[in-house]
């Protein structure tokens, strides 16, 4: 699978969204419903809980053909052979984890403008995550840009990209619209009952 075709359906599973599941039993329910991609990102996790809870997802996704990236810590997602990191504006620099990653090593960055889209793209990001599209509850202190907003950062990049930011069945293809390649999911899928039934439920209201 290229990097635009797993973009498609990022499921980030969290612990509050979607309990009483755990992190693991919530990817694995997005990935039977056709998630591409799961990102790990636990905030109150440290880095040897994220690693073994790492090493826990990888074989599913490994099973279902679907990436993994690990959120914020480049450390954990080299030492648990994930398929990459992503990186927001506190993180590591992108163009300094370029240096330190193997070849097809993912790096995805963030973006909420087009100038740091074009930023990002400069620095050596694989991808750009775009948001927020909509407000959020799962990250209620990040600015919303809107739809148009995010198609402003498409236009600027020659790398695929991918929205977040309070994205559900009822308004995906509004963001497909603006020209991502895939959208990022968090409490829209994994705060349901039936988690694969979400994510395929997302699929068919994607439109493109």
């Amino acid at each position: 699978m290229d990097l635009r075709n797993a973009l498609r359906i990022c499921v980030i599973p969290d612990r509050k969204a979607g309990a009483p599941l755990t992190l693991e039993e919530q990817a694995d329910r997005a990935l039977q419903g056709g998630a591409t991609m799961i990102q790990l990102r636990c905030k109150e996790m440290n880095g040897r809980e994220l690693y073994e809870t790492a090493i826990r997802i990888i074989p599913a996704c490994r099973k279902r053909g679907a990436f993994f990236i690990v959120n914020d810590r480049l450390d954990v997602a080299l030492a648990a052979a994930a398929d990459g990191v992503h990186l927001g504006r506190e993180d590591l620099p992108v163009e300094a984890a370029r240096r330190r990653v193997p070849k097809g090593f993912i790096v995805g960055a963030t973006a909420h403008s087009a100038e740091e889209g074009t930023a990002a793209e400069a620095a050596g990001a694989d991808y750009v995550g775009i948001g927020a599209a909509f407000p959020s509850g799962a990250k209620k202190n990040t600015g919303v840009i809107g739809v148009e907003g995010v198609r402003k950062v498409v236009s600027v990049l020659s790398i695929p990209a991918v929205a977040i930011g309070g994205i559900g069945e009822g308004n995906v293809s509004q963001v497909m619209a603006a020209g991502v390649d895939g959208v990022a999911v968090i409490s829209s899928v994994v705060s349901c009952i039936d988690i694969a039934g979400a994510v395929r439920r997302l699929s068919a209201n994607m439109g493109r």
